[in-house]
């Protein structure tokens, strides 16, 4: 069994759509759909937007369905040249750049308890996806994927997370993902088709593109899995 996480619905539905004895079951308010794609056990699901949506969506799913692994897909916005919209970033690590305990004495983006601040993907699912990639011919770029409850839309703010972060792309959700994969000892892998451009408004380039990103991630997975 392969899960497969997305914020919205517009991010998996394509793979939704192409399921093959689909059977759909609502766990915590989130709607799970498992069936076959490409010969494999599959099971999807569109969280929502946040980390607090991420991570219940993860956790049910572990408990739920028992994945061997797990992918994250959807869009991202750019934090680095050389990464241009529909590309894809593939995390090495996710941080919580709004995670920050730092009066107390922390370095900023250490999680507690887990005592991190980059929690780790799976390297040979990561290989396999970059693979994929480069089997479509798709610009693509690993590092470390930004994650935190505000939609990073300024170049300037940007330009922050990558100089604090050494990050790559940033988002919503995936580190939420990560850290509840990193406890339960789930293989995960995050995939990011980028959305809007490290040096330009993200605010006007996402809706634009969102859609581009959306389908380049998908036919990502799609060639992944087959």
């Amino acid at each position: 069994m392969i899960g497969i996480i997305g914020a919205m619905r517009a991010e998996v539905d394509a793979l939704i759509t192409k399921l093959e004895n689909k059977q759909k079951e609502s766990v915590s308010g989130i709607d799970f759909y498992s069936g076959r794609l490409l010969g494999k056990d599959v099971v999807i699901a569109p969280c929502g937007i946040g980390k607090v949506f991420a991570a219940l969506c993860a956790e049910a799913m572990i408990l739920r369905y028992q994945p061997e692994c797990i992918l994250h897909t959807g869009v991202a916005g750019s934090l680095v040249g050389g990464l241009p919209v529909g590309g894809i970033a593939l995390a090495e690590a996710l941080v919580q750049h709004d995670m920050d305990t730092s009066p107390l004495g922390d370095p900023k983006g250490l999680i507690s308890g887990i005592n991190i601040i980059e929690i780790p993907c799976d390297e040979q699912l990561r290989d396999k996806m970059c693979a994929a990639a480069t089997a479509l011919d798709l610009p693509h770029k690993t590092g470390i994927i930004a994650s935190g409850d505000k939609f990073i839309a300024d170049p300037a703010e940007k330009a922050v997370l990558a100089a604090e972060f050494h990050a790559i792309a940033c988002e919503m959700e995936g580190a939420a993902i990560a850290q509840v994969c990193y406890v339960n000892g789930t293989p995960l892998c995050v995939l990011r088709a980028i959305s809007d451009s490290a040096d330009g408004d993200g605010a006007m380039e996402y809706p634009k593109f969102l859609a581009l990103a959306a389908e380049r991630a998908v036919n990502l997975i799609l060639s992944f899995l087959s």
